[in-house]
């Protein structure tokens, strides 16, 4: 009885090790990861849900895959907790778990919508199979999260030229494309044994082939650009302490301020035959509030008589002032060579939860003397105007909002000829954060087919061009320079993706009502036969 009980343990066990390996899969195929597992990260989870008869181990299962994947391709969380949230670190390494405990729901939420689904309706193994599948995709899709990441990204990562379909489908539809070929890897897992799982599996990497040769074709066909622009990107790499100080009235604003000047003359003394048509500084670059209410105050006025000596114009992230509600506006400015302010200037609207609000506190106000260290910001009007210059339209973007491709699509739609994305990243440190956020801000380029110019407090800061190549990029947590002829066209042609945004999810909704008519209507035919 002994040996059958241990031989029973052991192999539960073992059923177990399922779910933790989809986490070890998915987690390493991260950002900074090759994407060496994304087309079958989901096999072991799945086969784990398959076996299982009861809902709560499918509920806990998704969970310990969620948790494993998160503390892998996340844990730059708790490096943030500790010096953006102060905490000590233990109390950071407390956050980063519990992160990681609820930050991708999704995979749980799919294995419940799918057990609780395939338990009520009639359904075939490979029916079965496909409507998990969906529901994974919709789910990982419409997740609720503070860090919008998903399975696209990884290929622009790679620099494998699959990502070029992102001019159609969006990073999103890549990465619900991506998701969609752990089925048939799947069913070639099950069928390893047998020349039909051989032929499934050469058939997916026939087809992943093919698809990279159509991302060199598209590339291929990108109109040549017909204007140029000169610009020179500044990364200081201003300490957190610096800023905070700064930002509190507790000094060192001139010294941030003198910083950024010396960096600039710098870089103009040894490109002194080089042309340039403006300069950019990063997210809240300018240690004082800017605007034309300040402007005779003691640090706007040095920043005016700055750019009238060299007759620079000047792209920069400060802080300013919302007139309406008098709250502090994360904001992005445009300077002309004698440094007065083009109007309209952006102000960031896809603010940062407990960062830059607090969730809930319109509705709940006494929530702000809970947390009153909490930045409390006004938002923006939105990607409504762009930032308009000597003939230049720039989108602009500030930080976390190039996560978001419903906004850069409107930009595109006003006619941006390119994108300038102003960001601070110098507190998520140099491992991972630095470079997933990255690629996620210049996927936004490949979509809508242009240029993007990212410019951080601490890297990494380059220019993509229309085609997606990157360009030289900054080293992170120095400081740097960098000057760059950006190609890009004055009428941007409209991409698929574009118009047809809505198209990818729309076909999966479609895809899974019909599977669910498809198991409604098998029940009934079993129903009527008893």
């Amino acid at each position: 009885m002994k040996n059958i009980a241990y031989k029973y343990l052991t192999e539960e066990s073992k059923t177990w090790l399922l779910p933790i390996l989809s986490g070890v899969f998915i987690g390493t195929s991260y950002i900074p990861f090759p994407p060496w597992a994304s087309l079958f990260c989901f096999v072991p989870l799945w086969i784990f849900w398959q076996k299982q008869s009861r809902l709560k181990p499918v509920i806990l299962g998704g969970l310990l895959t969620a948790f494993v994947f998160t503390l892998i391709g996340f844990n730059w969380v708790a490096l943030t907790l500790h010096e953006f949230a102060h905490l000590d670190w233990p109390f950071a390494i407390l956050g980063v778990i519990i992160y990681a405990l609820i930050a991708h729901l999704y995979v749980p939420l799919a294995g419940l919508i799918w057990f609780l689904a395939q338990q009520k309706l009639r359904m075939t193994h490979y029916l079965s199979l496909s409507l998990l599948t969906l529901i994974t995709i919709l789910c990982e899709t419409y997740s609720l999260t503070l860090f919008d990441w998903n399975f696209g990204y990884s290929w622009y990562g790679a620099n494998l030229p699959l990502f070029h379909w992102a001019e159609y489908i969006g990073f999103s539809g890549l990465s619900a494309a991506t998701l969609l070929c752990n089925l048939p890897l799947y069913i070639a897992w099950q069928q390893r044994k047998r020349l039909k799982g051989k032929l499934i599996f050469a058939s997916v990497l026939i087809g992943f082939i093919i698809l990279n040769m159509g991302g060199m074709a598209l590339k291929a066909r990108i109109p040549q650009p017909d204007a140029f622009a000169t610009t020179l990107l500044v990364q200081a790499s201003t300490e957190n302490s610096e800023k905070l100080a700064a930002e509190l009235g507790k000094g060192y604003s001139q010294e941030i301020l003198n910083r950024y000047a010396r960096l600039t003359d710098e870089a103009l003394k040894s490109h002194s035959d080089t042309h340039i048509d403006f300069a950019v500084w990063p997210e809240t670059a300018f240690p004082a509030l800017l605007g034309p209410q300040f402007k005779q105050n003691r640090l706007p006025a040095a920043l005016t008589k700055f750019l009238q000596e060299r007759q620079l114009p000047l792209i920069t992230g400060a802080y300013s002032i919302d007139n309406k509600s008098q709250l502090i506006t994360n904001s992005l400015f445009v300077l002309d060579k004698e440094g007065e302010i083009v109007s309209p200037h952006y102000s960031k609207t896809i603010l940062l939860a407990f960062g830059e609000y607090i969730p809930g506190e319109q509705y709940f106000p006494q929530i702000r003397d809970w947390l009153p260290a909490t930045g409390h910001f006004a938002r923006g009007s939105g990607p409504n105007q762009l930032l308009e210059w000597n003939g230049f339209k720039m989108g602009a973007q500030i930080c976390y909002e190039s996560l978001f491709p419903a906004f850069s699509r409107s930009l595109a739609q006003l006619g941006a000829q390119f994108i300038v994305n102003v960001t601070n990243d110098s507190w998520y440190g140099t491992w991972q954060e630095p470079y997933q956020h990255f690629y996620m801000t210049l996927a936004r380029g490949i979509e809508f087919r242009r240029p993007v110019l990212r410019v951080t407090n601490t890297g990494i800061s380059t220019v993509s061009l229309a085609s997606g190549e990157i360009l030289e990029r900054s080293p992170i947590h120095e400081p740097w320079t960098g000057i760059y002829q950006i190609p890009y066209l004055k009428n941007p042609p409209i991409t698929f993706y574009q118009t047809y945004f809505w198209l990818v999810p729309v076909l999966l909704w479609v895809c899974l009502f019909s599977l669910l008519g498809i198991g409604i209507k098998n029940r009934r035919i079993i129903s009527n036969f008893k």
